[in-house]
């Protein structure tokens, strides 16, 4: 079953103005006569259909809602993968390592704060890593100079 609200872009607890709004300007950019791909578009018309309506709409839901209900209670993330998530914060759900890559100014004030001193090891551990995966990097030498330096000498 296609996820009609991943077809157009908006979350499913949007209201109709919001999803409205969504459509009209994915068909702008998606339409045949603009140069946009007719496959894509009708997928929105599609979406839409369903989306606009009310009715439609709510039996949609309930539809999506009776398969997205899973069979078999879902297992628990391993222990190393569950310490490593952020449980607090703008970044709840996020790995220290994304983290890193995204915030790393976040990470640096987390581990002085007292609310990030359960983390203060883990972090440490992706700053220590980080920094010897950058000294293992070995610059490439100029072949030539900059112009500042080139013309330093001659004025």
């Amino acid at each position: 079953m296609t996820n009609l609200y991943a077809v157009l872009l908006v979350d499913p607890a949007a209201d109709r103005e919001v999803i409205r709004a969504a459509y009209r300007v994915l068909a702008r950019r998606f339409h045949p006569d603009h140069g946009g791909d007719p496959a894509r578009m009708v997928e929105l018309a599609a979406a839409w259909a369903i989306l606009g309506h009310a009715a439609k709409r709510a039996e949609y839901d309930r539809s999506r809602r009776e398969s997205l209900t899973p069979a078999a209670p879902i297992p628990a993330q391993p222990p190393s993968m569950a310490g490593d998530l952020l449980d607090f914060g703008r970044y709840q759900g996020w790995t220290v390592m994304a983290l890193a890559d995204h915030d790393p100014d976040y990470l640096e004030w987390l581990a002085r704060a007292p609310a990030g001193r359960a983390w203060r090891n883990r972090i440490d551990t992706v700053f220590a890593a980080r920094q010897a995966a950058a000294a293992t990097l070995v610059p490439t030498p100029r072949t030539t100079r900059s112009r500042r330096t080139r013309w330093a000498g001659r004025r």
